[in-house]
């Protein structure tokens, strides 16, 4: 009976890798497109296929290893004070950081040294076993939800504790992962431990096959994230603002397809009432900075993309941000702070980041990504929602009444203080699964040596 299940379980694995090979090959069209077109998944492509980059072979191999995996900008944010954190608690490991993403690789590089952070590899065997040899990791800790079948299996194979932080299940995965439930028990119960954010995230977890015992609710990371010191353009820029009368300024951060024409629209209306207004544009993804700035060129809107602009008068402009990495220190100029992802229906961004600053925020009706934050916000009258109908009136009656903007960010400041302390749980946790780790080891060597 053992033997039977064994064989089905190896086959459903080799079937998964098949049907995974296939779809790459059926789509290969798109990420051809995409790398000739975008320069998208140009980057460390023989990393994602298995080659262990010489920088990090080349790191301390005696100490153990903690795995960190993070997808893109947002986990790469969201687990940078929980890295911090273990690399000061657990001095004896190294601690190294994958991403999928090239914002996030380029993000990670940043925070935590090139030497320590590699591309994810795809979720091939050939691909995935030469990092678990060269790592060896103790322990690996999955951002969110990674849930990958072949590299759960072979990181648990290989001996490592893995364990899910911040997990959870957002409003657009949940009816996905309800219909594949009876494949993810069998996937999920290599997993150690989940960390959920929401009791909601806790339940649903389970009713996917998560063990009730290995389910805890720590929180949200995202309300821990330290703000960074702010790069030089945001002095700059404020000194450039102040110095010519500009004002006031609409922040626009994590724009996707099909916003920007509304936003640039109700930013015209604006100018009627203010002349002098800037608006600092963020677009969510590098590959269509191009196209916004053809966009700002057909309104004929005066624009300075900042990696080209040296001081020159803003008032009455935008300021495309083509840069990764600047926004979250940009929302400091705001007046109001507008969180995108959000008009459309592509389920929201992380308003944490403008409320960190104690900036008046308002956001789009589609916000499922981020739903328990966003209506945790709501519910503290810290955060306004708006139709792309009401997005020109709410934009203006915030910057036509001082007392009822300031309020709303002062109470988005305080929502986020009332957040805090998710860090110190999830490390708890993690210290927990390398004690158990490594007394295990100590009665293996112990049983050994006996021997």
């Amino acid at each position: 009976m053992l033997g039977g299940g064994l064989e089905w379980l190896s086959l459903s694995y080799f079937l998964y890798s098949l049907v995974l090979a296939l779809g790459m090959m059926v789509s290969l069209p798109y990420w051809l497109y995409q790398i000739l077109r975008h320069g998208k998944y140009r980057s460390g492509f023989a990393e994602r296929l298995g080659r262990v980059p010489g920088r990090l072979a080349a790191g301390p191999q005696a100490r153990r290893v903690i795995w960190v995996h993070a997808v893109s900008v947002g986990e790469v944010l969201a687990v940078s004070g929980l890295v911090e954190r273990m690399l000061r608690s657990f001095p004896q490991h190294r601690v190294v950081v994958s991403t999928t993403t090239d914002t996030g690789q380029e993000l990670a590089r940043k925070r935590f040294g090139e030497e320590s952070v590699f591309y994810f590899p795809m979720d091939f065997g050939f691909a995935i076993r030469p990092y678990l040899q060269a790592l060896q990791p103790e322990l690996v800790v999955l951002a969110e939800t990674e849930f990958w079948p072949n590299f759960l299996r072979l990181a648990h194979t290989s001996g490592a504790r893995i364990a899910v932080v911040n997990a959870r299940i957002s409003d657009r995965s949940w009816p996905r992962y309800k219909r594949f439930r009876w494949a993810l028990r069998r996937m999920l119960v290599h997993v150690d431990v989940f960390l959920a954010q929401t009791p909601e995230d806790s339940a649903r977890l389970q009713s996917i096959g998560a063990e009730a015992g290995r389910v805890q609710v720590t929180g949200n990371l995202k309300f821990d994230v330290s703000l960074p010191s702010p790069p030089p353009i945001v002095e700059s820029l404020r000194r450039s603002l102040s110095a010519e009368g500009a004002g006031p300024v609409l922040v626009c951060g994590s724009t996707v397809e099909d916003e920007e024409p509304p936003l640039l629209k109700a930013f015209e209306n604006l100018r009627v009432a203010h002349p002098r207004a800037v608006m600092i544009l963020a677009p969510r993804h590098p590959e269509r900075f191009d196209d916004v700035a053809i966009l700002l060129r057909q309104l004929g809107i005066p624009s300075f993309r900042r990696s080209q602009w040296h001081g020159e008068g803003l008032a009455g402009g935008v300021l495309l941000v083509d840069t990764i990495g600047e926004l979250a220190a940009l929302y400091a100029l705001a007046d109001v702070a507008f969180v995108g992802g959000s008009l459309v229906p592509r389920g929201g961004h992380n308003i944490i980041e403008p409320a960190q600053h104690g900036v008046a925020i308002v956001t789009g009706n589609h916000t499922e990504n981020f739903r328990d934050i966003v209506a945790l916000f709501q519910s503290r009258d810290a955060v306004r929602i708006v139709t792309l109908a009401e997005l020109p009136l709410t934009l203006m009656q915030l910057l036509a009444d001082d007392a009822e903007r300031r309020a709303l960010g002062r109470c988005a400041l305080e929502t986020i203080r009332s957040q805090m302390g998710a860090t110190s749980r999830a490390l708890e946790a993690l210290q927990t699964l390398i004690v158990a780790d490594s007394d295990a080891r100590a009665v293996s060597a112990h049983a050994a040596h006996t021997d």
